[in-house]
């Protein structure tokens, strides 16, 4: 590891970030970091695609999505997968890294095999969301209806 992200998991662990203008946290990036970032994608349970949102519980953006990804997560659950990583937690300080985040919350958008489709920082609405990924081609309420008639 490089002396720089050695430094900078030393100074995220014991420090935190401090928040800028949005609570955007700010985290230098590396040619190497970001080129690793775009291969590093999450482990897929089932073939779903997932929305991963990466920020801080005491973030005011990140707060402000926490009822949002509470709802996907509720309405959603086996058509897509929501995930929240606190990335000022210790424990998942190199999952900041990982994913090359520069500002929280990020949401990174991912398709069924692990492959980052699009990414957003800062808060996004439910109904942002859903434009977002039916650009990105996935029809969320279509997959919904499908799976509830499925069960009848």
């Amino acid at each position: 590891m490089n002396y720089l992200k050695l430094l900078l998991l030393v100074m995220m662990a014991t420090a935190g970030w401090s928040c800028l203008a949005q609570c955007g946290c700010v985290e230098p990036a590396t040619e190497e970091s970001s080129a690793s970032a775009s291969k590093d994608a999450p482990a897929v349970k089932a073939k779903l695609p997932k929305l991963l949102d990466l920020g801080a519980k005491k973030c005011i953006p990140c707060k402000m999505m926490a009822p949002v990804l509470e709802e996907l997560t509720k309405e959603y659950t086996g058509v897509m997968d929501v995930e929240f990583i606190d990335v000022w937690q210790k424990e998942n300080a190199e999952k900041a890294q990982k994913y090359n985040i520069q500002s929280i919350p990020t949401q990174i958008f991912f398709d069924a095999d692990g492959k980052e489709l699009w990414r957003h920082e800062g808060f996004i609405s439910k109904e942002d969301i859903f434009k977002k990924w039916q650009e990105l081609g996935y029809d969320f309420e279509k997959l919904k209806n499908e799976k509830a008639a499925d069960k009848k």
